[in-house]
């Protein structure tokens, strides 16, 4: 095969990884806007807060640790322990489900029935708030986020495509992890939403507020639970980007990221996604890889919100968005 080919073909493999981490991102969007119609601005705060909390845990860090020093005289940083990864996931779950608990009572409780924008103000205020709060808590240093997941070049990959090809594919494991991991969430989120009876309720309050209330839903359990689902997924992408790029302030605007991957997959469509993901993962890459060279380079950063753009025009709901049909 032709080397250009061959290099091509690696950087669509690698846009399919990238498009995965992408779509993690966008999962959480989609599953708030499926249960209450309103988009969560926060989601991409919340994958921070996640991982800034795992890496706070894992690592044994006293919260408030600057704000206690400051105000006591002393210095105290950490306790003094390691706690295991994955009991430290499971604790950073549990702050994850609290912290939907404090959202719904504080917050969404009080909303009931509101107009949509008043919803997406409210996520804003709340962004703002938990990454104000979040660098409070655990300080806003850069952390190293280590689980044990795979990372760097994959040398079975590297090596069977050399000796196929006589070219070697460079895949990094946490790729190949991320994209294992997320096949799993999507089939499991389909199924939840699909065949159980609170998948079922959290479409019919997306649905209605109103009309949910009179057949029997409680909508503030519902919005818990797809509150603190949101918070695992956000949870998991925090793990992928926190273990990629390290945990840092720049971690929360991936969510700008995942807007381009809703307006393509759609806003209620858990594999679209995932499709979505994938799209633009691939198709930056492979742009940059064909068209950045004539242009500048630097095409990643924009092709995106160029492609989002043009299915606004021809495709408003996505591609495996409902089409709105209005009757005046």
């Amino acid at each position: 095969m032709p080397e250009q080919l061959l290099f091509a073909t690696e950087v669509i493999l690698n846009g399919l990884m990238a498009g995965v981490l992408y779509a993690l991102v966008a999962l959480g969007f989609v599953l708030i806007f499926k249960a209450s119609g309103v988009f969560n601005y926060a989601q991409g705060v919340m994958a921070l807060f996640a991982a800034m909390t795992l890496v706070g845990i894992q690592t044994g860090q006293v919260p408030f640790a600057h704000l206690i020093n400051t105000i006591l005289g002393t210095e105290i940083h950490h306790f003094g322990w390691h706690v295991p990864a994955l009991l430290s996931i499971l604790l950073t779950l549990g702050v994850m489900i609290l912290f939907a608990i404090l959202v719904e009572r504080v917050l969404l409780k009080h909303l009931v029935n509101q107009e949509p924008i008043i919803l997406f103000m409210a996520t804003i205020g709340l962004a703002y708030f938990m990454e104000g709060f979040g660098d409070l808590m655990w300080g806003s240093d850069i952390k190293k986020l280590d689980v044990g997941l795979p990372q760097g070049i994959s040398e079975t990959i590297d090596t069977t495509t050399y000796e196929w090809f006589g070219y070697g594919f460079f895949i990094d494991r946490l790729d190949i992890a991320a994209t294992i991991v997320a096949v799993i969430l999507v089939i499991s989120l389909t199924l939840f939403s699909q065949y159980t009876k609170t998948g079922r309720a959290l479409r019919a309050v997306a649905d209605d507020h109103q009309a949910a209330l009179s057949v029997g839903i409680s909508l503030r359990r519902i919005w818990v639970i797809v509150w603190s689902i949101a918070g695992f997924v956000a949870l998991v992408a925090g793990i992928m980007w926190g273990a990629k790029s390290g945990v840092q302030f720049s971690l929360s605007l991936i969510a700008l990221k995942a807007l381009p991957v809703l307006m393509l997959g759609g806003f209620t469509s858990i594999p679209g996604a995932i499709v979505g993901g994938l799209i633009i993962g691939v198709g930056e890459k492979l742009f940059e890889f064909a068209i950045g060279p004539m242009v500048g380079g630097a095409t990643e950063n924009w092709f995106a919100y160029v492609l989002a753009l043009i299915f606004l025009v021809f495709r408003p709901q996505g591609l495996f968005g409902e089409k709105i049909i209005e009757r005046v």
